[in-house]
């Protein structure tokens, strides 16, 4: 799932030692993209997943045309989403369709680098200092978004 933001904050706790450090990532202008790999996704997906996501145009620029993150340029914030996964089932939800926890961590590991990848290699984004953040896999993430309405997309592979 993709989503246009105007800005975002996602506080990341860090311990080093016995001391926890609070960090806070604050990014403007750019889109978040919500991951979740569902049981047969493999790593031969991953450019396909990262060419659309980072190609399609969803990004609305100060006239109103719409172009692709790299194109705008924008930041990007990944975000992994195993509850998108989740299916009702009477009166909860169950997620059996996901993806084992450690190929999950392999999938979003992969995801993450080929995203930054592609950023740093386009000069565009490169002048813009587009920045590419990405939360933690299997840890509950808080985070604070600014958005540009309910502008939000569903994209399956």
């Amino acid at each position: 799932m993709m989503q246009h933001i105007f800005s975002f904050i996602m506080p990341i706790m860090v311990c080093i030692d016995e001391f926890f450090l609070l960090f806070l990532w604050q990014i403007a202008r750019g889109m978040v993209i919500y991951i979740c790999f569902f049981k047969g996704a493999s790593s031969e997906l991953i450019p396909k997943i990262v060419n659309t996501l980072l190609n399609v145009k969803l990004c609305e620029t100060e006239n109103g045309q719409y172009v692709s993150a790299l194109s705008l340029p924008a930041n990007i914030l990944i975000v992994p989403q195993a509850t998108l996964g989740g299916k009702a089932k009477g009166k909860s939800m169950q997620y059996h369709a996901n993806i084992g926890k450690e190929e999950g961590m392999k999938l979003y590991a992969e995801f993450v680098a080929q995203c930054e990848g592609e950023i740093s290699s386009s000069s565009q984004c490169k002048e813009a200092g587009v920045v590419v953040k990405h939360g933690t896999y299997g840890n509950r993430q808080v985070l604070k978004l600014d958005t540009n309405g309910p502008y939000s997309h569903l994209v399956e592979f």
